[in-house]
């Protein structure tokens, strides 16, 4: 396997730790940005240590401001934002459906931005990954609001602006770099909506929400898009809900439907077929 799509898979799995560490975490009665806003700022300080001491580097850049902020703006604040307001207004599973429309965005924005090629397996994995999401969702409830409906897409799109950005960030910068410039704005972003205190018994949850899902898991993402497509990176990344599901399972006993099972199946699947004839066509430039 190549090495890439390794990496991509490694960072889904960390990133479907989310929800298990956010279901601890809640049980402390803490809001949705202050727990985004405490993740951030420890992910940053475990990160800037790694920088500076085991890359001898200082994290901080002063190139590309603006790049920096906006990539904040959109992949840390408005994701998470919309993300979780789509929750409030609709339910868990119709949230988490609608982020994985990401794929779809993927190839599009991968082929008007990158000119990434739209082969016959990247289609026929977009169809089964969003089947199989489809089927992971278990039983959704469809019966919600316009706003719902708009808020969850919009949710999908910034989560595939965000692997067109990293593109952009890791061409010429360090990926871990790049990470802490885009967590710093991002904090900067949910500071005023945030709480500054915390219960003392969220905290470990806390600091385990910052190492595996976010520094982990989205420097592995970075350094594997160094190698990989942003459309092919996006479709293999959909495992993430098959690892919840399955950590679920295993932690709180949350059962797994037949349905789930085979949904989980066409998930693994599309990310199977999507680098299954690599060899058939040139990637971009690393």
């Amino acid at each position: 396997m190549k090495r890439g799509y390794l990496l991509v898979f490694l960072a889904a799995s960390m990133w479907g730790t989310l929800g298990i560490f956010a279901t601890y975490i809640y049980r402390y009665g803490v809001d949705s940005f202050t727990m985004v806003f405490w993740r951030v700022l420890f992910a940053l300080i475990i990160l800037g240590l790694y920088i500076a001491v085991f890359l001898r580097e200082n994290p901080f850049t002063r190139e590309r401001p603006w790049f920096y902020a906006a990539y904040g703006l959109v992949g840390v604040f408005a994701f998470y934002t919309l993300y979780f307001y789509t929750v409030k207004i609709s339910s868990v599973g119709f949230a988490v459906l609608l982020v994985y429309t990401a794929p779809a965005f993927s190839v599009v924005l991968g082929r008007l931005i990158f000119g990434e090629p739209l082969t016959r397996e990247k289609m026929a994995a977009l169809f089964l990954v969003l089947t199989g999401v489809l089927l992971v969702a278990g039983n959704v409830d469809f019966n919600v609001s316009y706003l719902a409906l708009i808020t969850g897409i919009a949710t999908g799109f910034t989560y595939a602006i965000y692997g067109v950005l990293a593109k952009f960030g890791v061409r010429n910068e360090r990926p871990e770099r790049v990470l802490f410039m885009t967590l710093f704005f991002g904090m900067l972003f949910l500071a005023p909506f945030s709480k500054f205190s915390v219960p003392t018994g969220a905290i470990p949850y806390l600091l385990g929400l910052a190492f595996f899902p976010t520094f982990l898991g989205y420097v592995l993402y970075n350094y594997a898009l160094k190698e990989v497509e942003v459309s092919r990176a996006s479709i293999i990344a959909t495992v993430e809900p098959v690892v919840a599901i399955i950590l679920a399972f295993l932690l709180f006993g949350e059962k797994l439907t037949p349905l789930q099972l085979l949904g989980g199946a066409l998930i693994v699947g599309a990310s199977i077929l999507v680098h299954a004839k690599r060899g058939e066509e040139p990637e971009e430039a690393r």
